[in-house]
């Protein structure tokens, strides 16, 4: 669940990096100027760690190889 806080532009300038680290642990942070708001700080959704679901099957469409894999491409590359 995300706080909202609400900091006026001379706080945010004074005290960016505190305030950076806020969002980063999920607060939604309102800044005003001269007590209307202007703008919002919100945390960007985090990329995705690991391999993307969509690709695996992308990958089980190709054959399965018995062995090393390394000789596979090289012999290749020697080919052509």
């Amino acid at each position: 669940m995300c706080h909202m806080r609400r900091v006026n532009v001379r706080e945010r300038h004074h005290r960016t990096g505190a305030i950076v680290d806020q969002v980063a642990r999920g607060d939604v942070v309102v800044i005003e100027k001269r007590g209307v708001p202007v703008a919002e700080m919100r945390p960007v959704n985090p990329a995705p760690i690991g391999f993307p679901p969509s690709r695996w099957d992308v990958l089980k469409k190709f054959p399965r190889l018995k062995g090393d894999s390394g000789r596979f491409i090289s012999a290749d590359r020697d080919r052509g």
